[in-house]
């Protein structure tokens, strides 16, 4: 008798990048080739883009304060949705600070000019369906988008009209 394997609902992608602006642009290409894989739209792959590198600038410029360190980008990717999770180990931030601290930003004002961190938050979450960050020994971030907005709870069944 032969034993079965349990298959995992999606392929796990990950890979280990030097905290340093150099490498956000190798996992934006990483992440916008494993998107394409899913059956993301041109938009969606910008906005997965676009939010991803968010993370991972946020992890290399405040995780390990000018030391040496690394960025973990893991991507899990199922039929109907893409999960990116961006991880360091260095300083922790209070995430629901954080958010309290994002406003509303006028369209008149300089870009230049928005507080520091809470764009790349702001960003995050509006381009994502799904948004969690845990602190642990560093910074978590796990982003959930879904194939065309798509989000159906496992217990409810689809109806087509």
């Amino acid at each position: 008798m032969r034993e079965e394997i349990a298959m995992q609902p999606y392929d796990y992608i990950e890979m280990k990048v030097p905290a340093k602006p150099q490498y956000v642009g190798v996992t934006r290409l990483a992440i916008s080739g494993l998107a394409n894989r899913v059956g993301f739209s041109f938009e969606e792959i910008e906005d997965l883009k676009i939010a991803s590198s968010e993370a991972v600038t946020n992890a290399v410029e405040h995780a390990y304060q000018g030391k040496e360190g690394e960025v973990t980008i893991g991507c899990a990717l199922y039929e109907d949705k893409m999960e990116i999770m961006v991880a360091d180990h260095g300083s922790s931030f209070d995430y629901e600070e954080t958010k309290k601290n994002i406003g509303p930003y006028e369209t008149d004002e300089d870009i230049e000019f928005l507080r520091e961190g809470g764009l790349g938050l702001y960003l995050m979450e509006a381009l994502m369906d799904e948004v969690k960050v845990l602190r642990e020994e560093g910074v978590t971030i796990l982003m959930t988008k879904y194939l065309d907005g798509e989000r159906v709870d496992n217990d409810v069944r689809r109806v087509s009209s």
